[in-house]
């Protein structure tokens, strides 16, 4: 759920910051004071669009935080952040992100940085947001065949997992497939251009480690002279006429004797020792050295026409010298392939039409368990929408296929959604209702059933009951109330029903001060509660009646919330 809203330099917010609790949240306040800023901040939080004109005047950027508690796995955004490499302390995701008056936006999840893409990603298993005029998730019929699953659950689970495993299959062998069916023209030119690539490649004989060996090797030709002159002189300060090595080889006996009447020089003795014997061996490794130094101009030159030749080798082929026998490998294997392509399409054609056959066989049972659940649902969402007063409300779940042999990562169905809500008037896609109140309450109607599955963690409606009143809007507060036993709600309305519902209850009001707008948010409880229901009902004015009757709606709330609880067990 979200735990805490922190918001900064936001439109009309100044700074803002505040807690939410499980259940069902209402924002409530006048038009204008900020309800739907709320809920923009949050939407960006999630991955919305933004812009420099949420950015507040005279200030350089906004900065959005969400903390989120998550359940015990098994939870969408658990392995939505495995996916991306983020890690989750303790069921705890953060979501932050800060938009600046150049445009620039940073977003970060658990601190790590990452694209809007990404941010948008993990935003949609933590947070569902529906408005008036939007179509979510729910109003996508392309969206519809993943709800029937969801709703179908293990019944369909285990066979969709082996339809997915035999989809993954033949979608890699269909492309391999169309690799190898090139024009007869165009498998001669890969060969030609292949063998002649390899031929090249073999014809350089390239080690692996081969430009390190030679880089180092022409390092030492160069500065063939400095090297000699350099050994040649540290050689003769060692054995030469300086006598070096006897001054220490003297020292080192020297101190033997005194180190035998002496503990005291014992340390220092063995120290000469070990220097005098490791000065001889050096002194004995250079001479050898030395003595098979030669320069040779004929070999500088054999080194760098080598070397020139690997850098041309790789403007061709790759970066370095690995990429050049990676890429040797690569098209020695595509080549086999091409030469035998015939042999190789005709095997390849016979297993895709052995998958296809697998395909449609696992693709039917899908269909056969879909056509079972798709009638339960559209009695559920019926039953639903009759409670919402839809009285004449018929939804049909409907399946359509595909095409003969036609398949995709769900099988070989189409499934829409269509409805009626008129006697006499045609199912239509759901996607084409026009009335916002009878939207309204079809998606309340869906997200009754489909909240307690969905594992979004919280669930935001922005003013779905306009245009509703009366025994809808009652029925609307209590399907919206059931909804925040399953997940967190927070809900912005304008309906006393709602309101009185509520778990929680935040009045934002909108303020001046030194000739700038403010906007603030405060719990209420008690009478202030009843107060702002009353306003809700009657408008400024609160009289002693609408105080009553406000005071009366919130009883009745918390005895209807009792109802719903008792039902849900």
């Amino acid at each position: 759920m979200l735990k805490e809203l922190s918001i900064k330099n936001f439109a009309i917010i100044d700074e803002l910051t505040v807690e939410f609790q499980t259940g069902l949240t209402v924002l409530t306040g006048e038009t204008g004071a900020g309800k739907s800023i709320i809920i923009d901040a949050v939407q960006l939080l999630a991955g919305g669009r933004g812009s420099q004109e949420f950015i507040r005047h005279g200030t350089k950027k906004a900065e959005l935080e969400g903390l989120f508690t998550l359940p015990e796995q098994p939870h969408p955004a658990y392995e939505k952040c495995e996916e991306l490499g983020i890690d989750i302390d303790e069921g705890t995701v953060i979501l932050r992100r800060d938009l600046y008056e150049s445009g620039k936006s940073i977003c970060r999840v658990n601190g790590k940085m990452m694209p809007i893409g990404m941010l948008r990603e993990v935003g949609a298993t933590l947070i569902d947001i529906h408005g008036q005029h939007e179509s979510q998730e729910l109003m996508d019929d392309r969206h519809h065949i993943d709800l029937l699953d969801q709703f179908a659950g293990e019944a369909i689970q285990p066979e969709k997992e082996k339809y997915i495993t035999l989809y993954d299959s033949y979608r890699q062998l269909k492309s391999e497939l169309a690799a190898l069916s090139l024009g007869e023209q165009q498998i001669a030119q890969k060969i030609d251009l292949y063998s002649f690539q390899i031929k090249e490649i073999d014809a350089c004989e390239f080690k692996e480690n081969e430009e390190t060996d030679l880089l180092e090797e022409r390092k030492r030709l160069n500065n063939f002279h400095k090297i000699f002159e350099g050994s040649s002189h540290a050689h003769e300060a060692i054995l030469g006429e300086s006598k070096g090595l006897d001054w220490i080889g003297q020292a080192m006996r020297d101190l033997e004797d005194v180190a035998n009447v002496d503990e005291q020089f014992k340390e220092q003795s063995t120290l000469v020792s070990e220097a005098f014997y490791t000065l001889q061996e050096a002194a004995f490794t250079m001479k050898n050295i030395l003595d098979e130094m030669e320069f040779d101009p004929e070999r500088l030159n054999e080194v760098e026409q080598r070397l020139a030749l690997i850098q041309n080798m790789k403007r061709k082929y790759g970066h370095t010298l690995r990429e050049i026998l990676d890429y040797r490998e690569q098209i020695g294997k595509e080549l086999a392939t091409l030469e035998n392509s015939d042999e190789n399409i005709q095997r390849n054609e016979k297993r895709v039409k052995e998958f296809e056959i697998k395909l449609a066989e696992q693709a039917k049972k899908l269909t056969s368990i879909r056509k079972k659940f798709a009638t339960q649902l559209a009695e559920k969402i019926m039953v639903q929408l009759q409670e919402l007063y839809m009285e004449r409300a018929k939804l049909i779940v409907q399946i359509t296929n595909l095409g003969e042999g036609s398949f995709d990562g769900n099988g070989s169905d189409n499934v829409t959604f269509y409805i009626s809500t008129n006697i006499g008037e045609p199912p239509k896609p759901l996607t084409k209702i026009a009335s916002g109140g009878e939207l309204s309450r079809i998606m309340i109607a869906l997200k009754t059933i489909f909240s307690s599955s969905m594992g979004i963690t919280s669930i935001i409606f922005d003013e779905v009951d306009t245009g509703v009143s009366g025994r809808v809007a009652q029925a609307i507060a209590d399907k919206i109330s059931l909804i925040s036993m399953n997940s967190q709600v927070l809900c912005i309305s304008h309906l006393p029903q709602v309101a009185a519902m509520a778990d929680h209850h935040y009045y934002i009001r909108k303020q001046e001060e030194d000739n700038r707008t403010f906007t603030s948010l405060s719990e209420l409880i008690n009478n202030d509660r009843i107060d702002e229901i009353s306003r809700m009902m009657s408008g400024q004015t609160v009289t002693e009646k609408t105080f009553q009757h406000a005071k009366e709606l919130v009883e009745l709330a918390e005895n209807q919330k009792e109802v719903i609880k008792a039902e849900l067990q």
